[in-house]
């Protein structure tokens, strides 16, 4: 975008060719996935940050397709032509929802074997927010994890990594969204809504040891938390914590240059333990329409973008 508003503002728009410099590679783009931080960027909510940047201003945080440049310097296993992934963090108009993006050499991974451009550009920024998640909260195998918004794209990863690593995992669903939660792994699937703490509470009394909070409930989840447990909140936590419970502040750019971890997953994937989801798929002059299904709500799976 060239101005901030509603999904009418999105234009496909020319921008100069850029090339990898040191430490850098560039990655030939064919799919990009949509996340909520694209409709901040397009909405004005990252205006400040972003007029350091000139415009037009791309959004994305997810690439998948060809490495095609590698900078001097670019510590990677990877070759030119190989199918890849890559977490982007966007800055002015080097974002993921481009036909090339440039990114440090440790943000990219190989793509799972198998996958389509679409569903591996589902991966890296979700996958790696779970991950950070489970890192920050540091659970041990068999204790209990309370995942909200169990059905996202994010509550979704939050479920499958946290069952690869051994934990007990309770999920919240809609009547819609049962079956799909049990899939993912969780062991015991709740009604969303409000009163999920009490209902988590009735299956582990003495309170879970941690939640994932996806469907940023807030305080409403806290009861639900033992005294001295954690939970890690994916946007701003809204209120005061009560009885030693830890807030962590979940930030996946902390883990853009993680590439280990990002290869991790997708091992994880390929072994069946991880699964990539897409909702749909759309040109770049259907951008505008991707937005608004994305803000409406109730999509399951990634909306993506593919070049």
């Amino acid at each position: 975008m060239t101005r901030y508003g509603g999904p009418e503002v999105l234009e496909v728009v020319e921008v100069p060719e850029q090339h990898a410099g040191p430490g850098e590679v560039r990655i030939r783009v064919h799919a990009a996935a949509l996340s909520p931080t694209d409709t901040f960027t397009r909405n004005g909510d990252r205006a400040e940050w972003l007029a350091q940047f000139p415009p037009p201003y791309v959004a994305g945080m997810d690439a998948a397709g060809f490495l095609d440049e590698i900078g001097d310097g670019a510590v990677t296993e990877l070759a030119i032509g190989d199918r890849v992934m890559a977490i982007v963090v966007p800055k002015g108009s080097n974002g993921g929802q481009s036909e090339s993006v440039v990114v440090p050499a440790e943000s990219v991974a190989r793509a799972p074997a198998g996958s389509s451009h679409a569903e591996a550009s589902t991966v890296p920024m979700n996958a790696l927010t779970a991950r950070l998640t489970l890192d920050l909260l540091d659970l041990q195998p068999g204790q209990w994890l309370a995942v909200t918004g169990a059905a996202g794209a994010y509550g979704g990863y939050v479920v499958e990594l946290a069952k690869a690593d051994g934990l007990r995992v309770i999920g919240d669903a809609s009547p819609a969204d049962e079956e799909l939660v049990r899939r993912l792994g969780a062991d015991v699937v709740l009604p969303r809504g409000d009163d999920l703490a009490v209902r988590i509470r009735e299956v582990v009394p003495e309170g879970v040891d941690a939640v994932a909070d996806g469907a940023l409930l807030h305080t409403l989840v806290l009861p639900a938390i033992r005294d001295g447990g954690a939970l890690a909140a994916v946007r701003e936590f809204e209120g005061e914590t009560e009885r030693d419970i830890t807030i962590h502040r979940v930030w996946v750019g902390r883990y853009r240059r993680e590439q280990a971890k990002l290869d991790r997953i997708r091992r994880q994937i390929e072994a069946g333990e991880v699964t990539m989801r897409v909702a749909d798929t759309f040109p770049p002059e259907q951008a505008a329409e991707a937005h608004r299904l994305l803000e409406g709500g109730g999509v399951r799976g990634r909306l993506v973008i593919e070049f």
